[in-house]
């Protein structure tokens, strides 16, 4: 699909909910009396990643390769060397494996749009078991590095490794995960920000994320509805009804 189809595909709320995330975070940057530019530019890309992610778009998993190079090198100077090592170090790969896994796995009513996946018990416990285990290591190893807001940063990973696993495996609830995360890295970049006020729009940046996020959860939950719906039917041959898939 060309970008142009893609951008034609928004709904009016989409169109409100993207144009307002530049916005808010534009005017954060220009109301920063000393705001960086990389800051911004990070703010921008990332909030229009989520629109596309919502929309079921491997479009928006590319941005997500994008916007975690750029926050890694904000996060670097704000010494939140979590933020940083979690980001370039899995974000940013699981969000390249996403795009291949996306591509493969596109839905059989549009194949611009991924298909929602259901997981099984058993891997939400494994996954639960695997995030423990990497906050853990990761909490050692920030402790080394001396990072800022340690316990803050050690669970900003937590919630970062659920959320990239989660989409990286098609299932609607990374959206809640990264949610939980949006909610941690507002509170993180407002203590930055009472330091270095020039981190403010990374602030704009995670509530526009946060209301991305909350959109993508509804927006999965109504494709996974529709994907179920239509897969309940078989394409028709050419001269005949089509037929459930019950009955083939």
């Amino acid at each position: 699909m060309k970008l142009s189809g893609l951008f034609r595909s928004f709904t009016k709320f989409e169109w409100f909910l993207w144009l307002g995330s530049l916005v808010t975070v534009v005017c954060a940057y220009a109301f920063s009396s000393d705001g960086e530019i990389l800051s911004l530019v990070a703010s921008l890309v990332g909030v229009t990643a989520l629109i596309f992610v919502a929309k079921g778009k491997v479009l928006g998993q590319v941005l997500c390769v994008v916007f975690s190079v750029f926050y890694g090198i904000v996060s670097f100077f704000s010494r939140y060397y979590g933020e940083m090592i979690t980001y370039l170090g899995m974000s940013a790969p699981i969000a390249v494996v996403s795009v291949v896994t996306w591509l493969k796995n596109p839905s059989r009513e549009n194949s611009g749009e991924v298909k929602v996946n259901t997981l099984r018990g058993r891997e939400y416990f494994g996954l639960t078991l695997a995030g423990l285990a990497v906050t853990a290591a990761f909490y050692f190893l920030l402790k080394a590095f001396d990072t800022d807001r340690l316990a803050v940063s050690t669970l900003s990973v937590l919630t970062s490794f659920l959320a990239a696993y989660l989409t990286m495996r098609r299932s609607e609830y990374y959206a809640l995960a990264y949610a939980a995360n949006d909610v941690v890295l507002i509170v993180l970049w407002v203590l930055a920000s009472l330091r270095v006020p020039g981190r403010l729009p990374m602030v704009a940046c995670f509530l526009a994320f946060l209301a991305n996020d909350i959109y993508g959860f509804v927006n999965w939950l109504k494709m996974k509805k529709r994907q179920q719906s239509g897969s309940r039917f078989s394409l028709p041959e050419e001269g005949k009804a089509p037929q459930t898939a019950q009955g083939q």
